[in-house]
């Protein structure tokens, strides 16, 4: 076999993630040194994601953006399944008192949300001044800025296929510009409350948080001196997971097939593009499969680490968010700038107006620090609401942190209608009326839960 630099099938992983990781770590050293960069709170794999766009349009750097796909499409998958095999802890009297379902109910009603305000957009524009847009092209905006770079690529090359022509980079686009909303927007709101003095008295600094051992290691963990390394274990957990998953999908893909209708044909793709939810659940089943086998004895260890799969998940999420801003083809956004631009402002208005609103009704006690969380999740990803929740709660004093966690676990469930949707938009122009109305119908539905789970708590 040729080792030498000849064999590109044998170095061509190594270097490309060699040239991502040198990029990720220059990104985090201009975020660190570079005063207007570090204020801007731009998560430092979105920064990264847009030096390497910039280096691969240029020609600077040479990025494989068939293997950039393919990366974008795996670490979602595996970030999720990562998350979900950790065991969660017992919840403190002060986050007893978080609903996560309603929380969860929050985040789907939001992308339900953004779903309409997009497909008003793109139905409309079809129907009037560009005749030729893909009607169900509203579905990409909660796909960039509800669920990021993973579902954006995912669900836009789905819809690619199926006929809407640059609809790859049209989400992935979208998803970039989530990123900007999450950090300009939510960093000048930001400051607008600091200098009406609406947040919490803090002391300015940055707080170390200080690490105690149950967060590495666990009572009747694998031992250090044990023949396996405990990441090995956790690394194997998670691929034993993934290749479940694809089993699974495989399984109902021959299912589907075997069905022969048309609707059964449409749902193949949306099985594939989230296979994340599959993988989730899966490793949920997993997780309560080895704690039975503890409570009754044929278990006697715990295998899951919970600080090394946060690790993993981390890990993946960034490497998903640089390898998916760095594909993005401009020139398939030709003759979409029209809706990209609308959608995106538009998008972003929408969303802001209606989480001031419901985030007052749902966390009064909170309210800033839990609207300031979910905007920037809602248009960036977990990392970007955390970041913005940092500056108005350091300390973390708050629920608001957790809100983020705990209810993107209950919006999984909340969230699977919206697969029959995003199945069901592309099929013709009539289906993309309906998916709207659907949309419409469940947004109510879940605001109309939020609300009653709200006075309920009020009057106990």
């Amino acid at each position: 076999m040729d080792f030498s630099f000849q064999n590109t099938a044998l170095w061509n992983f190594i270097v490309q993630m060699g040239m991502l990781a040198a990029i990720l770590i220059l990104a985090n050293i201009l975020r660190r040194r570079v005063p207007f960069i570090k204020k801007a709170l731009m998560p430092t794999s979105v920064i990264a994601g847009f030096i390497a766009l910039i280096l691969r349009l240029t020609n600077v750097v040479k990025l494989d953006t068939a293997l950039m796909e393919m990366v974008t499409y795996h670490t979602i998958a595996i970030g999720f399944i990562a998350l979900s095999l950790i065991i969660p802890k017992r919840e403190s009297n002060y986050s007893k008192a978080l609903v996560g379902s309603k929380t969860g109910a929050l985040i789907v009603s939001s992308y339900l949300l953004q779903g309409v305000i997009g497909l008003v957009v793109s139905i409309g524009l079809a129907y009037t001044i560009r005749p030729g847009l893909f009607k169900a092209a509203g579905i990409l905006l909660p796909m960039g800025y509800g669920q990021g770079p993973g579902q954006a690529n995912n669900v836009g090359s789905t819809y690619e296929a199926l006929g809407f022509y640059g609809g790859q980079s049209f989400g992935l686009s979208i998803a970039a510009m989530g990123f900007v909303v999450a950090c300009t927007v939510g960093v000048i709101y930001l400051n607008i409350l600091k200098k009406k003095n609406l947040l919490r008295e803090t002391s300015g600094t940055t707080v170390q948080q200080t690490a105690n051992i149950e967060e590495f290691e666990n009572k009747n963990e694998i031992p250090v001196s044990e023949s396996i390394d405990r990441f090995s274990i956790q690394v194997a957990l998670v691929f034993v997971v993934y290749l479940a998953t694809w089993l699974l999908a495989t399984g109902i893909t021959k299912l589907l097939k075997a069905a022969g209708s048309d609707f059964a044909s449409s749902l193949i793709p949306i099985i594939w593009g989230f296979n994340f939810i599959f993988g989730s659940l899966l490793a949920v089943t997993i997780r309560g499969i080895i704690k039975l086998g503890r409570n009754i004895g044929w278990i006697t260890r715990q295998y899951q680490n919970n600080y090394l799969l946060a690790r993993i998940s981390g890990y993946s999420f960034d490497l998903m968010i640089v390898t998916g801003i760095c594909t993005i083809n401009f020139e398939k956004l030709s003759g979409l700038w029209l809706p990209f631009i609308l959608m995106c402002v538009l998008g972003g208005i929408g969303t802001f107006i209606y989480l001031r609103w419901i985030c007052k009704k749902l966390y009064p006690d909170y309210y800033y620090e839990g609207f300031l969380s979910m905007f920037g999740m809602m248009t960036g990803v977990i990392s970007s609401g955390i970041l913005l929740l940092r500056e108005a709660d350091p300390k973390f004093e708050t629920p608001a942190a957790n809100n983020l966690v705990l209810g993107s676990s209950f919006a999984i469930g909340f969230g699977i209608p919206m697969l029959l949707l995003i199945g069901m938009a592309p099929k013709s122009d009539l289906m993309a009326l309906i998916t709207m109305g659907c949309c419409i119908v469940y947004f109510f539905l879940l605001l109309t839960y939020m609300l009653a789970v709200g006075k309920k708590k009020a009057k106990t």
